[in-house]
């Protein structure tokens, strides 16, 4: 069962569905409005990097154990 996340046309809130066969949310948590809509999510995988280093997409701006500002700095 996916989850899917959605925003809404009226207030602009931004929510996460579970979806259960081909339901879809009939209404915004946030202001009720029926004006809603899927978006595309941001996908994140792990990969092992050199030496056997984990590497994650999501990890946020750098790796564990790397002072650079982002993974392009140190080059993992």
């Amino acid at each position: 069962m996916p989850i899917y996340e959605y925003k809404c046309a009226r207030c602009d809130h931004d929510f996460e569905y579970l979806v259960i066969g081909k339901s879809e949310p009939q209404a915004c948590p946030a202001c009720g409005a029926p004006e809603v809509c899927r978006v595309m999510s941001a996908c994140g995988f792990v990969s092992k990097g050199q030496g056997g280093q984990t590497v994650s997409s999501s990890a946020g701006s750098s790796c564990s154990g790397c002072s650079a500002g982002s993974c392009a700095g140190c080059g993992h």
